[in-house]
């Protein structure tokens, strides 16, 4: 487990700036090990003598021991943990200099952050609210001390093997009371943008408790949807009466806002009582998981295993508005199939369409592609049923055929998005194009493109539905910056790569619709 520090200080630190080897003891306490290194300080685990259990070192990179404005700012961090005492924060051992500078003594927390928790764990909702009620708890034992903590985000809530809370990070809190002096200074903004007031935003001098409150209220909706928001909201998938919870500690102007956290905790308590008296509720909560269930049965969050290809995926996490399908097929004689799909549906009852074309692709791909066909006559087959079948639903929907017997693939996209192929040994992309409609929208031919497939020649698909609706010029400008993602981050391991192409989508994009990054490497 790692105190996950992110850079929200304008000094960063490099590699090179810890010191090398570690250092045997600072103060009084035995240095095991290089813990991790954040914005301005570097991390070790270590041992005090006087104590039967592990602790975190926290010191100021050595070349910033010297700026009297972070130095101010670490011994703030330790005088504020200092002051609270409290089961869901983290706890302060002791503080002082060593030869190279200060350090405070802290808890070391065995466990995961709540990030990690949110990419890697469905949650009910109610295991969601009781972990937001501990957060809340927190916050209103640092604001009772006139903490404003600035930098709430699940980078900085850690979850215990045993299911608790801890709130960390204190670097950029302040009390309030000493917010006037920073009035008084240049106008700047700290903090992480994706969970900052909008007040915040503004100024950083000019938070208030229920700047917390509105960072919180971002956390919950993302435990409660089961993925990173990336600052698109969408109320709607909750159910209402927490959905008006929600929105009212998100207001945009801070008088309107949820002003204590004892309301806000006092409104998820009464709801979480309803909970357990009101079936309806309950049988949402079932609704939801079953909901979980299909999006990872729609989309494996794990490529096949296959030896002539190497391939890596990112999605995004947790519920979205809309539901994407991905599926993998090994054909007979060293072909392979990938199927990409979506429902024009914009809402949760898009899982529905959604698992019905999985279905049809299913019961159609073995026994066409078993006769040597190609793509275009699956796409025209499916075509074809959709125009007929009563459900009126359409599709936007892509396939890809790689036949490594014949060094030759075979693409046919609706709606979903060009293919983009990098031969090996050079640089450059090539748009893999075919001007087909949505399936099930006309009766026009569906045609495919072909390439060369050859041994470590690269593919890339990615989420490209926002840039279809775009001008030319705008959808162009947005297609080079993704494509600079990618070669910038052609360094990385495939896994790596596709999901910082995903971060850079994500980025973007201005809706809160399901994404993917997709690469395809031939190997032999």
């Amino acid at each position: 487990m790692a105190f996950n520090k992110q850079n929200t200080q304008p000094d960063l630190i490099s590699e090179k700036d810890i010191p090398s080897p570690c250092p045997a003891h600072i103060g009084p306490y035995k240095i095991e090990s290089l813990f991790n290194h954040g914005g301005m300080s570097i991390l070790y685990l270590a041992t005090d003598p006087t104590l039967p259990r592990p602790i975190i070192i926290k010191v100021l990179s050595p070349r910033l021991s010297k700026n009297k404005e972070v130095t101010a700012r670490f011994l703030k961090e330790a005088k504020i943990i200092a002051m609270t005492n409290h089961p869901n924060i983290v706890k302060l051992y002791g503080q002082g200099e060593w030869e190279k500078g200060l350090y405070i003594a802290m808890e070391f927390i065995q466990g995961i952050s709540l990030r990690q928790f949110i990419q890697n764990h469905s949650l009910s909702q109610k295991r969601a609210l009781e972990i937001i009620l501990q957060v809340a708890y927190a916050l209103c034992h640092l604001h009772a001390h006139g903490v404003i903590h600035r930098d709430l985000k699940p980078e900085n809530i850690l979850i215990t093997e045993n299911g608790d809370v801890k709130v960390i990070d204190f670097g950029i809190a302040q009390l309030q009371d000493q917010l006037s002096l920073e009035k008084k200074a240049p106008k700047r903004t700290i903090g992480t943008p994706a969970y900052m007031s909008p007040e915040q935003k503004e100024d950083s001098s000019l938070v208030t408790f229920s700047s917390d409150i509105y960072s919180l209220g971002i956390i919950a909706y993302e435990l409660l949807i089961g993925r990173l928001s990336h600052g698109v909201i969408h109320l709607s998938l909750l159910p209402k009466k927490l959905a008006d919870i929600l929105d009212k500690a998100l207001k945009t102007d801070p008088k309107e806002r949820t002003q204590d956290i004892v309301d806000l905790i006092t409104d998820i308590s009464q709801y979480l009582k309803d909970f357990r008296e009101n079936k309806n509720e309950e049988r949402f909560d079932r609704i939801y998981d079953s909901l979980q269930k299909n999006f990872q049965l729609l989309l494996p969050k794990s490529p096949p295993d296959w030896p002539e290809a190497e391939i890596a995926i990112a999605l995004s996490e947790g519920l979205s508005m809309t539901a994407l399908y991905l599926d993998f097929f090994h054909l007979s004689e060293n072909r392979f199939l990938i199927a990409l799909g979506k429902s024009k549906t914009e809402n949760i009852g898009s899982y529905i369409p959604t698992s019905v074309l999985r279905g049809m692709v299913r019961m159609s791909c073995e026994e066409f592609f078993r006769r040597k066909e190609h793509p275009s006559a699956l796409m025209n087959f499916l075509n074809d049923a959709l125009l007929k079948d009563p459900m009126q639903e359409s599709f936007s929907i892509a396939l890809l055929l790689l036949d490594h017997r014949e060094n030759q693939l075979f693409f046919s996209s609706c709606g979903m998005g060009d293919l983009f192929y990098q031969p090996e040994g050079t640089e450059k992309f090539f748009a893999l194009s075919t001007p087909n409609n949505q399936l099930g929208t006309s009766n026009k031919l569906i045609v495919e493109t072909s390439s060369n497939w050859n041994v470590r020649d690269l593919l890339f698909f990615y989420s490209q539905e926002e840039m279809l609706a775009l001008a030319p010029q705008e959808k162009e400008k947005k297609q080079q910056e993704v494509n600079k993602s990618i070669l910038t981050n052609l360094i990385f391991p495939p896994k790596r790569q596709m999901q910082k192409l995903l971060q850079k989508i994500e980025e973007l994009s201005s809706s809160q619709k399901a994404t993917f990054a997709l690469s395809i490497q031939r190997m032999q």
